[in-house]
């Protein structure tokens, strides 16, 4: 099977989970993007969608809830020049269909334009980046329960100081199906799940958290006893570690970042701002700058949705594009933003596969899928033996930015303080603080061990919220300010 046939196998799958049985075919589409077209506008398309989710939660040894959802339905979009227009049914069927094209019509004035929507729809190329397979029938009920329960019973066997443990798995199914008027139709079943695992350990009357897990586009199969045993292990040893912490000097000092979720910051810090709606408008502190040097020498950053079974990754973005990796900053020169179609238009540019939607209710942005840092040159213990009085931070919790100005502030969930290259203690409290554009230009070292996350990453913006995933070697940051506690 090539890879054409694979991606009309998936639009086989969608037109009979999202068409057959409200009784539509592909001129029922065809006839609602016409309708649309009665007005002067320049592209309309339309989104379906069928989502199964499945949740379980264990807390105080026993699984406490579970949960099971479907949602579908359809958004149709359309477009005139800058302006956009869009409704959405939950409903599927014919008449649902034509209400929400012709009140999107209202952005436009009445009487056709020169652009006409195609006559028929083609299906476009199609690649396989994770199986279609249902995630939530991999596991009866008795396996999931059991799955969970093994997870309480590792974390208490692993140190008699664990006192809680906590644990959520969950899986999705998600069939989408897009159909435009350039006459494009495309569909992907994506399959989405995680297990996560959280733990709190005592001793003195003190507590503290740690936390692991990870997932994919892969079913729930993937959690094998080797697996849960590393989440376990991960999530009980930082908790430990963090019963050692003291609290954490503050000042401004040289950082260094681990490998894989610590990419986070790369995310949120630079990522949002390098997304083409930010940029078009002006609004974001990488405005203006395509060309020029943002970053010190050795610092390139990618965006790449093709990354097999990756939590990030889409076979088509929610506009049908194929997704792409995408070279945003190459040896510290900016290279380009992330685009959706619209942004794309307006600012001349070809689309990059980020079109991405929280649900059929809602707009296509730009939007990161797997966003990280190539590796370097450096050995990873010699970044750290490096620092004379600096930071070492391994994980990260919560964090903020605004990509007007690229301020950011994240706190550190497990770290380091470090001296004369060696590792003194654990801390708690640390926060740092500094500017994405500016921390960019101020990495002076980067490891050879660039690694994602475990997939675990969900991104915000605007109100949605979409699956992603980060990356990055061991760095040294130069200059950071790191508010602590001691």
């Amino acid at each position: 099977m090539n890879i054409a046939d694979e991606g009309i196998d998936r639009l086989a799958i969608a037109r009979s989970v999202l068409l057959e049985p409200a009784g539509l075919d592909e001129s029922d589409l065809t006839r609602a993007l016409a309708e649309v077209f009665e007005h002067r506008v320049d592209y309309a398309d339309l989104y379906f969608q069928y989502t199964r989710h499945e949740g379980w939660s264990l807390e105080e040894g026993i699984v406490k809830s579970g949960s099971f959802s479907i949602d579908q339905g359809v958004g149709v979009r359309a477009v005139s020049g800058d302006k956009t227009a869009f409704a959405y049914s939950d409903e599927i069927h014919a008449g649902a269909l034509l209400s929400a094209a012709r009140a999107t019509r209202t952005i436009a004035r009445q009487g056709a334009g020169r652009r006409r929507v195609a006559g028929m729809l083609t299906p476009g190329a199609g690649r396989t980046l994770y199986p279609v397979a249902d995630p939530i029938a991999g596991l009866d009920a008795t396996a999931k329960v059991a799955l969970l329960e093994k997870v309480e019973t590792l974390a208490r066997a692993r140190d008699p100081r664990v006192v809680q443990v906590m644990a959520g798995l969950a899986a999705e199914h998600d069939v989408v199906l897009v159909a435009r008027s350039d006459g494009l139709i495309a569909a992907d079943v994506r399959p989405l799940v995680r297990l996560s695992v959280s733990v709190i350990a005592e001793s003195n009357g003190r507590r503290e958290q740690g936390t692991s897990g990870g997932g994919g586009r892969f079913g729930l199969a993937h959690f094998d006893d080797a697996l849960i045993d590393r989440y376990v292990r991960e999530a009980v040893d930082a908790a430990l570690v963090n019963l050692e912490s003291r609290p954490a000097p503050a000042g401004v000092m040289s950082v260094v970042l681990g490998p894989g979720w610590p990419g986070v910051l790369l995310h949120e810090a630079i990522g949002h701002g390098l997304e083409g709606d930010f940029n078009r408008k002006g609004s974001s502190a990488f405005c203006g700058q395509l060309g020029k040097r943002v970053a010190a020498k050795g610092v390139t950053v990618v965006d790449d949705g093709t990354l097999r079974d990756r939590r990030g990754s889409l076979n088509i973005d929610d506009e049908g594009n194929p997704t792409q990796c995408n070279v945003l900053i190459e040896d510290g020169v900016l290279k380009g933003y992330l685009q959706d179609s619209l942004n794309a238009r307006l600012m001349k540019v070809p689309v990059t596969g980020n079109g991405r939607r929280e649900s059929f209710a809602h707009l296509p942005m730009p939007r990161m899928t797997n966003t990280y840092m190539l590796g370097g040159k450096d050995d990873p213990r010699e970044v750290v033996a490096s620092i004379e009085r600096g930071l070492y931070a391994v994980n990260f919790g919560g964090g903020q930015v605004d990509i007007t100005n690229g301020k950011f502030v994240f706190s550190a969930s497990e770290a380091y303080w470090v001296e004369k290259g060696r590792i003194q203690y654990p801390v708690k409290g640390a926060t740092i603080i500094g500017n994405g554009p500016d921390a960019l230009t101020r990495v002076t070292m980067i490891g050879n061990d660039m690694r994602l996350d475990s997939g675990v990453g969900v991104c915000g913006k605007d109100g949605q919220s979409v699956p992603v995933g980060v990356g990055q070697p061991t760095l040294r940051i130069e200059g950071l300010t790191v508010g602590g506690t001691g």
